[in-house]
């Protein structure tokens, strides 16, 4: 099982560090064949415009969007924006693989980031969590058919869906790995029922 990186912006070698610490297979997503590797990805934090921009100039657009019709997808923070179903007042294209509606920047800038205890329900297990946010967009609608995962201050900040997990903070910076071994499951799970 080989889970894929994007690796075209943002903080995509502190994800692979993390999952090469759960003894998971890694290859940095660059291109088309790159991703057609790959079991599962993993769209990191950056610039949710510069994200959009680069991956419709690599040709990416189009194909992480079928990947994540079929397979296993983790966004976090800028990545979560890319994937929600609607945007509050923006006009940013987004791939739409997950029924939320979030809002970008909602906390304020960068220096108004944070780090605070998120509450998590994984594998029916109640867990705290150091979540880390950096200009970190808002849930501010969740679907009927989306699972809340974490919550900060009772608002959720990790769902999923059948096959699309997304957090508005970083996991990845911190040295707890349950959540990146969750999606490692997940991954695994949903390649097991697909063959």
């Amino acid at each position: 099982m080989t889970t894929g990186i994007l690796a075209i912006q943002g903080d995509f070698e502190k994800h692979q560090q993390t999952l090469e610490t759960l003894n998971c297979s890694t290859l940095l997503v660059k291109d088309k064949n790159h991703l057609q590797q790959c079991d599962g990805l993993i769209i990191p934090g950056g610039e949710s415009t510069t994200l959009v921009n680069l991956l419709k100039k690599h040709g990416l657009w189009q194909s992480v969007h079928e990947f994540g019709l079929q397979k296993t997808i983790f966004g976090t923070c800028a990545g979560l924006i890319l994937l929600a179903n609607r945007l509050v007042h923006n006009r940013l294209d987004s791939l739409s693989l997950i029924d939320i509606t979030v809002e970008r920047n909602a906390y304020g800038r960068q220096i108004d980031s944070f780090i605070d205890t998120v509450d998590l329900q994984l594998n029916h297990k109640k867990l705290n969590f150091e979540g880390v946010f950096i200009r970190a967009p808002k849930i501010v609608d969740v679907g009927k058919e989306v699972k809340v995962l974490g919550r900060y201050q009772q608002s959720p900040v990790m769902v999923e869906n059948e096959h699309i997990m997304a957090s508005t903070f970083h996991p990845e910076i911190t040295a707890d790995s349950c959540i990146h071994q969750y999606f490692i499951e997940k991954v695994r799970k949903n390649s097991h029922d697909r063959s």
